[in-house]
């Protein structure tokens, strides 16, 4: 018997039997003789009524391998290893910077450096940002850092591929390591990289009006979240060899802004040769909120409330604007309604400046031809939004009129006029029959706003991706699972799929960190999306990895356009073909072609 399992099971009969009881049990002569030494110590701590949970938990602690300080550019840091089972353990570093503090409107600059080791124990602050109900603001103007959290087996890892996150949030709210429930953030790292054998890193970046103003001219270009996460990725590249990672295989991945801001990236010519792969989960640089084409507008609302001029001088004096300030006068979230849905009122996104992005994304694919590619949609990604803009999508009990899904369409084919309004509504009532029930009426109104928001911009971004990779290969999915906030006694309707963010919980293994919220179903479901998600980050395929998955997934290519439908319960008649096309092309093809 290996002599550590053995000390394994000496430690657990402890909580139980005499030292010299459990040594007639075993025939390792060692062992005996270390516990004959100890057994005073290991009686000791017995009898102080430590829990044989802890005393385990010591013991792997005991067992689990460490880098110890790692050395990286700015200087020396420490941070904190997790045991998570016999000969595993997960060590995290939180808050290392790796820029500078970022000066107002301008590119972050590399960080100074620190003496002596850094303690890399305690997350970080937020970057500056207004609060979900705009009244005042929270976070940091010294915000780039980031964290790492690195897996062990019996050995100090090495070579391991890298994943980078970047978090959602409308490029208005966020940070790395995302809401925090009884100390257990959404965006750990932890369950990804123990399972998957991967790092994780996930990193900050401005956001709001400090992230994304801009002028539309050179005075204040704009893009600023971008630079920081474009430096992140730089100072991964630099430095992460040292934490055990392989700096030539580093994914990107990240959901709604989060996904948008991965398909920025890799469309940069400043991101090329840093990274390998790609993950958008729910976004994309074409959706209609990611991407603002007259930016000077939302600069002039900000310099009219901070009571700037509005001429050539604006910039000027905007950059002496106190931050706090600036962030407060960012535009109003408006509610959304049929006729101006609330999508339209994200107005900081990042914008054609001439170097981040020279020119619209659409035109800039060929940047991303050697980048593999994994990106998708939840197939009811539309609901959270749709039913803000028309409330009584949402309740149970009141009907959603014909007459409010119409004011929605026609906000969306507005450019177009009635004509554009008349076809699409045509096309998406074309299987209702003569008497349309209440839910086929709520179905249809989040299609629609599915669709628009997310399905058919990430649909055009697989598309293009798919026709202009060369060693690239490009991957579509997606996900079905029934959302858990609907059915009976619950505050969605029987018939919701999922919604948007519902497939962060599943990406992060919550199902495993907080397992009685969970169901088994979803913790096969969880255990999915880290066996592709890992996989691809180690291989460029889902399929192939260090982990098996469920089913095989298809790459895509233009003529069979083959996804994978993701579920719980996955099987032969998981994988499909042309997703939503007839609507993919009303929005792509049809309605653009109207005079």
């Amino acid at each position: 018997m290996d002599p550590l399992r053995t000390l394994l099971a000496l430690l657990l009969a402890l909580g139980t039997a005499s030292t010299a009881s459990v040594c007639l049990f075993f025939v390792n002569n060692t062992i005996c003789a270390w516990l004959s030494v100890f057994s005073d110590c290991l009686q000791g701590i017995i009898d102080r009524a430590v829990t044989i949970q802890n005393l385990l938990h010591v013991f792997l602690h005991l067992l689990s391998v460490t880098i110890g300080v790692v050395q990286t550019e700015g200087g020396s840091v420490q941070g904190q290893n997790i045991p998570t089972g016999l000969f595993r353990s997960v060590e995290v570093f939180k808050g290392i910077p790796f820029a500078a503090k970022p000066e107002l409107f301008e590119k972050p600059h590399p960080h100074p450096g620190w003496s002596g080791i850094l303690k890399a124990t305690k997350f970080a602050p937020r970057c500056l940002q207004i609060s979900l109900l705009q009244t005042n603001t929270f976070g940091s103007e010294d915000c780039l850092y980031l964290n790492i959290w690195v897996p062990h087996g019996r050995k100090v890892s090495s070579d391991l591929p890298v994943m980078i996150w970047f978090y959602g949030g409308g490029f208005m709210l966020g940070g790395s390591m995302g809401p925090n429930f009884l100390n257990n953030y959404l965006y750990s790292g932890q369950e990804i990289a123990n399972r998957g054998n991967v790092i994780v890193v996930s990193a900050a970046y401005r956001v709001g009006v400090l992230g994304f103003l801009s002028t539309g001219d050179s005075s204040i270009p704009g893009n600023y979240g971008l630079w920081d996460q474009q430096a992140a990725i730089a100072w991964v590249h630099r430095n992460i060899h040292s934490f055990g990672g392989d700096p030539n295989n580093i994914t990107l991945f990240g959901e709604s802004a989060g996904g948008a801001s991965v398909n920025f990236q890799i469309l940069s010519p400043h991101t090329r040769g840093l990274v390998r792969r790609a993950i958008s989960q729910s976004g994309v640089a074409l959706c209609p909120w990611a991407f603002k084409t007259n930016p000077r507008d939302v600069a002039v609302q900000v310099a009219e409330k901070v009571g700037c001029p509005t001429d050539h001088t604006m910039a000027a004096c905007l950059k002496t604007i106190d931050a706090g300030n600036l962030t407060m006068a960012a535009p109003t979230i408006k509610q959304g309604n049929p006729d101006h849905p609330g999508v339209m009122n994200l107005l900081l996104t990042p914008v054609v400046d001439g170097d981040f992005l020279p020119d619209h994304p659409s035109k800039l694919f060929h940047n991303a031809a050697e980048v593999d590619y994994l990106l998708g949609v939840n197939n009811m990604d539309g609901h959270m939004f749709t039913s803000q803009d028309i409330p009584s999508l949402g309740n149970k009990n009141k009907d959603t009129s014909i007459e409010d899904l119409q004011r929605l369409l026609r906000a969306y084919t507005r450019e177009k006029g009635p004509a554009a309004l008349d076809l699409a509504f045509a096309e998406y009532t074309s299987e209702w029959g003569p008497s349309p029930s209440r839910d086929t009426i709520k179905k249809t109104a989040v299609d629609i706003g599915t669709d628009y928001i997310f399905l058919v911009p990430i649909q055009t971004a697989v598309y293009l991706h798919a026709t202009t990779a060369t060693s690239g290969h490009t991957f579509s999915y997606l996900l079905s699972e029934p959302s858990l906030m609907a059915g009976p006694g619950k505050p969605y309707h029987d018939w919701v799929g999922s919604d948007h963010a519902d497939d962060l919980q599943f990406v992060f293994g919550k199902p495993f960190t907080t397992p009685k919220a969970y169901a088994d179903r979803h913790r096969a479901l969880s255990s999915y999306f880290i066996a592709y998600w890992t996989n691809f980050a180690r291989t460029g395929d889902p399929n192939m990895g260090s982990l098996a998955v469920p089913v095989s997934w298809p790459q895509m290519d233009m003529s069979s356009q083959q996804y994978l439908d993701i579920t719980s319960d996955m099987n032969d008649n998981s994988t499909s073909q042309k997703m939503r096309l007839r609507f993919v092309q009303l929005w792509t093809e049809t309605i653009p072609s109207l005079p």
